[in-house]
């Protein structure tokens, strides 16, 4: 038993390990609960320096399909897509979804510098 839970333990901090090197992660389950504190058919932005799954409390949660324009974004933020039916998010540089540079798939986060950043996107699948 001993074993087994030593192997668990490298194999979770492995992949940790991976996920704050990458910046990307996807952490989810495969069915309609929430993520970290993200809502099914949402996406959800974080605090400055916080990690969701220590802090599953997003301080920014997008229902609704089009742009929304943000402020006070400054530095590293995670935003995670926890939309159903393959529904996607951009992150954009431009106010209301203009010049955006990344498309984030369903049940995939990224940790981000959200400086730059002045809107996002959740489009329709």
């Amino acid at each position: 038993m001993r074993k087994m839970l030593g192997g668990a333990a490298a194999f979770v901090t492995a992949a940790v390990t991976v996920v704050a090197m990458s910046g990307a992660a996807q952490a989810k389950p495969a069915d309609e609960t929430p993520w970290d504190g993200c809502p099914s058919g949402a996406v959800c932005i974080y605090g400055e320096g916080v990690v969701p799954a220590d802090n599953p409390h997003p301080t920014n949660v997008y229902y609704s399909y089009g742009a929304h324009n943000l402020s006070n974004q400054l530095g590293y933020h995670w935003i995670l897509n926890n939309q159903t039916g393959g529904a996607t998010a951009s992150v954009c540089n431009g106010y209301n979804g203009t010049n955006c540079t990344l498309t984030i798939a369903q049940d995939w986060a990224y940790r981000l510098n959200f400086t730059p950043i002045n809107s996002i996107t959740l489009n329709r699948p």
